[in-house]
């Protein structure tokens, strides 16, 4: 349910209590006044019994003195009074009847003395806890559907349906509220219990109406006071009255209407059935008020017993209430304690790493006194040095971030940019190192999930701890080292005002010499790339231009052949180029869809992988004999070595760096898979925990591999966790950037990964940390004014590093191709 609809229940929210309106309930009859002074000269019975309601915590619709509501859920233990009246195995209490009957003529008692007609005295309109509280959910549309219009001003507000409008409260059907009254009490009851109900209780509640309504208001009269005295005769009638079916119930409580009682309630509850007859006399004149009720000696002549069943109730509330109380507390201190051991296990775990990045600083000063004594001279500044002096740094850093973190104000001005970017992401840095430590630490065959209290620093990993302290350093020496991503240079075309210029894949040549852009232009285009970077023309031109009859989806540079490029497109076709001659040099047209991606193998060559819509991978190998021939291109075509079906449109593929053996796939089923292509019947290890799309797969490494999803996240997999087919936890979940519906590029070099953003953005991660390292914006440009100006319609759709430099090319929709570099 929305927010925005709760006002429509009718309730007023109030610290942790919801109640009515009061202004609700006196708007309804103008003979109730809540400033004048009627509870001011109510009897001493009468404020006990207002003190006692007061206190109850289980009242449903009792008013109190300042005319309000005292309001709250029924409960899942509680049981209506009308499914407890028609319980098969009833005994009839005497001493429990007349409790409970007394708690209803107390509510009636109260609701008459605010001038207010309770139209709704039935069982289906109480409900009863285990104690034998008594409590009131009367609701508005459980008024009589055919009463004057009039009688509407003396019904009290709606309370069980919250109707708004005080005209529509008759509008609701009877039938329909107390049958779903009806569900909402049988939420406690078994589908068992409610197979053997004796009594079919949706028949009941639609005969219940007619027995409790009064002879006056049967011959059309409204209801009164006095009405309302008539159905506590009924109710009193019906506790003490047994049966053994609907029929005879029926048949019971019509004959009641003619004041005509069964004989064993005349022989063995006599006073009952004289009281009875009081309240039921057919004249509203001759039955008693209910101040009347309340002081017969029916109901007086019991009271100091009654007096003790209700303290002795209370106690029992106080004990469950002291009880609960007690729970609570113990359950408090128990998770205290935990989080106070788990406190006091990473206090011992971040001390035991100080004392290592200790003795790893004091190494490292020995080895540099001892090659100054040498007469080895060290420049500080030397990229040989620049790894020592920068761990000593960060040391100094991770050493002071305690310190710093309550100082920032007076050492803000001294503090360096790479402070302050700690500082800023200081959490996600936290997160990130206890995340790491918990890897390093995971016993070595535990496919378990990380705990957060799995805090280790036992002697026995010593050997580990440091090697994950140098990873962990070496990550945030990295993710600090750079601040911003600069322009080195814009690459300015000629057909830049063509509506068709979006880049769909960029890739360099083996050397970084040269780049290749394609799209859905129909055209790879080759560049130099220090003539973009230092050419100072107007436009710039393609070493090489090479046209096809369908739009690029993907092209890839062979590491090994420096003048071949494979693509895939639209129409399913892969194809092999000779960048040299300026021509194709062989197609393969097996996919049956759109083919989005291809790749080389680093590892071997002359192996080609695609992916395409049609849920299958294709392996090529290029060196292969040629099977058939197009005669209309004069092309080569080759077959297929290999393929790997499945049940989704595949993506995006990826061989890894060291082998090529191994195939790598993000997959529309939101699933990245790794296959050994020596056994491509099934995969190796599937990779789950993306909501959408995979659409972009890269390997970091030999043993690590990132995904790019449409559901805004890039996650990172460890592919040693590869033992568990399935994999469900990855090592960590980049966020930062918006990608939700289109392809926005990866590429990865070095430990840092780079996306593009729906955000016409273009954000660096390093593997070590979830949190964006860098960022830059594309600006369009106008192509009257030549300003800059912000599309929010534009999305960088491609990114790719220069051959594991710190140097990235990025294009965007709109066709604008940026060189930049980390500074």
């Amino acid at each position: 349910m929305k927010m925005e609809n709760i006002s429509e229940f009718g309730y007023q929210v109030s610290g942790s209590s919801r109640g009515l309106s009061s202004s609700e309930a006196s708007n309804r009859n103008p003979r109730s006044d809540h400033d004048s002074a009627i509870i001011a000269d109510r009897t001493r019975q009468d404020k006990s019994v207002l003190t006692r309601l007061n206190r109850v915590r289980t009242q449903f619709g009792y008013f109190r003195e300042d005319a309000g509501a005292v309001i709250r859920p029924v409960e899942h233990k509680d049981v209506s009074l009308r499914q407890w009246l028609d319980e098969r195995t009833r005994v009839v209490n005497a001493f429990e009847c007349l409790h409970i009957f007394i708690q209803i003529v107390e509510i009636v008692n109260l609701a008459h003395s605010q001038g207010i007609v309770l139209h709704n005295i039935r069982p289906s309109c109480f409900v009863m806890s285990s104690l034998n509280r008594v409590s009131f959910i009367e609701s508005a549309s459980c008024s009589d559907s055919d009463s004057d219009s009039e009688s509407n001003d003396d019904v009290l507000t709606s309370q069980k349906t919250g109707l708004k409008d005080q005209n529509l409260a008759h509008t609701v059907s009877e039938n329909t509220w107390l049958q779903s009254s009806l569900e909402n009490l049988e939420a406690s009851c078994s589908e068992q219990t409610e197979k053997k109900q004796h009594f079919p209780m949706k028949r009941i509640l639609e005969m219940e109406t007619d027995w409790y309504t009064s002879p006056e208001e049967a011959e059309g009269s409204p209801g009164s006071f006095a009405s309302d005295v008539y159905r506590l005769g009924v109710l009193l009638f019906e506790l003490y009255c047994t049966c053994n079916s609907a029929e005879e119930k029926n048949a019971t409580m019509s004959s009641l209407r003619h004041r005509v009682f069964p004989p064993p309630i005349l022989l063995k509850w006599p006073k009952v059935a004289l009281f009875c007859l009081w309240l039921l006399h057919p004249e509203p004149a001759s039955r008693p008020k209910i101040d009347e009720v309340l002081q017969s000696e029916f109901l007086t002549e019991p009271k100091d017993k009654l007096d003790e069943r209700v303290a002795a109730i209370d106690l029992k509330e106080k004990f469950d209430d002291q009880d609960l109380l007690l729970e609570f507390l113990l359950v408090m201190q128990q998770r205290k304690q935990e989080a106070a051991d788990n406190l006091r296990n990473i206090v011992s775990a971040v001390t035991s790493d100080l004392q290592e990045v200790a003795k790893l600083e004091s190494l490292i000063n020995r080895k540099q006194e001892s090659n100054t004594n040498l007469g080895v001279q060290v420049v500080q500044d030397s990229p040989n040095n620049s790894s020592s002096s920068g761990f000593r740094k960060r040391t100094r850093l991770i050493t002071n971030v305690h310190q710093n973190e309550y100082h920032a104000s007076e050492n803000r001005g001294n503090s360096s940019a790479q402070s302050s970017r700690l500082m800023r992401n200081f959490r996600k840095l936290e997160s990130a190192y206890f995340s790491t430590r918990r890897r390093a630490f995971r016993p070595v065959n535990s496919n378990s999930k990380e705990s957060v209290s799995d805090f280790s620093s036992d002697d026995q990993f010593a050997g580990r701890r440091s090697k994950w302290i140098n990873s962990f350093l070496d990550g945030l020496c990295k993710y600090l080292s750079f601040s911003k991503l600069k322009v080195k240079a814009d690459l300015k075309q000629a057909d830049l005002l063509s509506s068709s210029n979006l880049v769909c894949s960029m890739s360099f040549d083996r050397d970084g010499d040269f780049f290749a852009t394609a799209g859905v232009n129909k055209k790879i285009k080759v560049f130099e790339y220090d003539s973009i970077l230092n050419g100072n023309c107007d436009i710039h031109y393609p070493v090489v231009e090479m046209t096809s009859r369908s739009k690029f989806s993907s092209i890839c540079w062979n590491s090994y052949i420096k003048g071949q490029i494979a693509s895939s497109n639209f129409d399913g076709v892969v194809q092999v180029w000779d960048v040299t001659r300026n021509e194709v040099y062989m197609e393969m047209r097996e996919h049956e869809k759109r083919a989005w991606s291809v790749d080389f193998s680093s590892a071997d060559p002359t192996l080609l992988a695609s992916g395409s819509d049609d849920g299958s991978v294709k392996l090529w190998n290029i060196n292969q004999a040629i099977l058939l021939s197009d005669y209309q291109s004069g092309n080569s075509i080759l077959a297929s070595v290999g393929t790997i079906k499945t049940k989704a449109n595949v993506c995006s593929v990826q061989f890894p760096l060291d082998s090529g053996n191994s195939l790598a796939f993000g997959s529309a089923d939101h699933r990245v898979y790794y296959y050994d292509l020596r056994n491509p019947s099934k995969p190796v290890c599937m990779f789950v925990g993306h909501e959408k799309t995979v659409s972009y797969v890269k390997f970091i490494d030999s043993t690590t591999l990132v995904s790019s999803s449409t559901d805004n996240t890039l996650k990172l997999w460890d592919l040693s966790e590869c033992s568990s087919h399935v994999v469900d936890c990855p090592v960590q979940s980049f966020t930062g950037h918006t990608n939700v519906k289109n392809f926005v590029g990866l590429s990865v070099s070095d430990g840092y990964i780079a996306t593009g953003s729906e955000t016409n953005e273009v954000f660096v991660y390093h593997k070590a940390f979830p949190m964006p390292a860098l960022s830059y914006k594309f600006n369009s440009t106008d192509p009257l004014s030549g300003d800059e100006v912000d599309d929010a319609e534009q999305f960088v759709s491609s990114v790719c590093w220069r051959n594991q430099s710190s140097t990235l090319v990025a294009a965007n929709s709109m066709g604008d191709i940026k060189l930049l570099e980390m500074v």
